[in-house]
């Protein structure tokens, strides 16, 4: 397996211990594992071509989908519920 694919899939194992964590204790794991998500998709992007950093994007965007949401929502000056706020936890 090359460097970057073991990479990627150390990222997946961080990413899900980091799901298992209390909410308020995913923020750090979670900040570093989305500024590393892009350095590794890049690297596989020229280790195996742009089809399999597009696959591995895919994947990153559905692990983060509800953050990414959420930031969007608020960029665009919506409003967003933060999680348990939404069904009233």
């Amino acid at each position: 397996m090359s460097a970057p694919l073991l990479a990627a899939c150390l990222w997946v194992l961080a990413a899900t211990v980091t799901a298992m964590l209390p909410y308020r204790r995913q923020f750090p794991p979670g900040i570093v594992l989305l500024l590393t998500a892009p350095l590794i998709l890049v690297w596989i992007g020229v280790q195996h071509g742009a089809l399999w950093a597009l696959i591995g994007l895919a994947g990153f965007v559905s692990m983060f989908r509800r953050p990414f949401w959420y930031l969007g929502r608020r960029a665009l000056g919506l409003p967003a519920a933060r999680p348990g706020e939404r069904d009233g936890r």
